[in-house]
C-alpha cells in the first residue's frame, strides 16, 4: 500500500466519521471542527514530510508536483465538508423544483425531526403526503379548516366517492361547492404521522388539487414558513 492510497483512506475515514457525527456536535471526544482540522492537517504534515525526505534522494521536483496536487485534493474535500449544508440545501431547491411536495427530513438543534418544504415554481408549498398507504399530493392551505380531498384522489384511496353523502358546504378556488365527511386512516409527511384524521371530499369537478388542511396541520406543535421553506415539527 503506498503513501497516496494510506491518505486517501485517511481522509475518507475522517470525512464518514464527520458525517457520522455531524449531529452529536463531537467525534472521538474533539468537536467535529477541530476534528477536521486533525483530519486534514495530519496528511498535509505526512506528504510534506515524505516529500523533504525524497528531496534528498534527488526526485524533490516530481514529489512536488504531486504534493501541490494532493493539497488541491485535500482543500477541495474539506471545502466540500464545511459547506455541506449549503450544497445541500442546493440540492434541496433542486429536488423541490424537479419533484414538487418533495419534503427533506433534517434534525433540529433539540434533536426532533423536523420536515421542510421547499416552495415550487408556482409560489405554493405543496406535499406528497401519504394517506392510507398511498401517495397522494396536496396543497398545503392554512385556510382550509379541514383535509379536502378531490374526487380522483378520493377515488384513487378506495374512498367510493359516487355512495359518499355530500351534505356539507366548502369554499374553493372554483367557488362554493358540496363535500363529504369522510375519516382517513392515516396521513403521513415523513416521521409525522397522524391516524383518524378528519377530512372531506370535493364534489366531482370542484377541487384540481387535494389541500392539506388545518384538521391535520393543527396537530403539528410549529409549523413556520421561513422565506422559501415550510418547516413542519411534531
Amino acid at each position: 500500500m503506498n503513501g497516496l492510497t494510506v491518505v486517501l483512506l485517511v481522509l475518507g475515514a475522517g470525512l464518514a466519521l464527520l458525517i457520522f457525527n455531524d449531529a452529536g456536535g463531537r467525534t472521538f471526544g474533539m468537536a467535529n471542527d477541530d476534528f477536521a482540522s486533525l483530519v486534514y492537517l495530519a496528511p498535509i504534515a505526512a506528504m510534506l514530510s515524505a516529500g523533504v525526505l525524497a528531496g534528498r534522494h534527488g526526485r524533490f521536483g516530481e514529489t512536488a508536483r504531486m504534493i501541490a496536487i494532493w493539497l488541491v485534493i485535500i482543500m477541495g474535500l474539506m471545502v466540500g465538508y464545511l459547506y455541506r449544508n449549503d450544497f445541500a440545501a442546493v440540492g434541496n431547491r433542486l429536488l423541490a423544483g424537479l419533484l414538487p411536495g418533495s419534503a427533506v427530513v433534517t434534525t433540529a438543534a433539540d434533536g426532533s425531526p423536523e420536515v421542510i418544504l421547499h416552495r415550487s415554481m408556482g409560489g405554493h408549498f405543496q406535499a406528497r403526503i401519504e394517506v392510507n398507504g398511498r401517495t397522494v399530493p396536496m396543497l398545503v392551505d392554512t385556510g382550509a379548516s379541514a383535509v379536502v380531498l378531490s374526487w380522483d384522489d378520493a377515488q384513487t384511496l378506495g374512498l367510493d366517492p359516487e355512495n359518499l353523502s355530500f351534505t356539507v358546504s366548502v369554499s374553493t378556488a372554483n367557488g362554493r361547492a358540496m363535500a363529504a365527511p369522510v375519516r382517513l386512516d392515516q396521513m403521513a409527511i415523513g416521521p409525522i404521522v397522524r391516524r383518524d384524521v378528519r377530512a372531506m371530499v370535493a364534489s366531482k369537478g370542484r377541487l384540481d388539487e387535494s389541500l392539506l388542511g388545518m384538521t391535520f396541520l393543527s396537530t403539528l406543535g410549529s409549523l413556520q414558513i421561513q422565506t422559501d421553506e415550510l418547516r413542519l415539527r411534531d
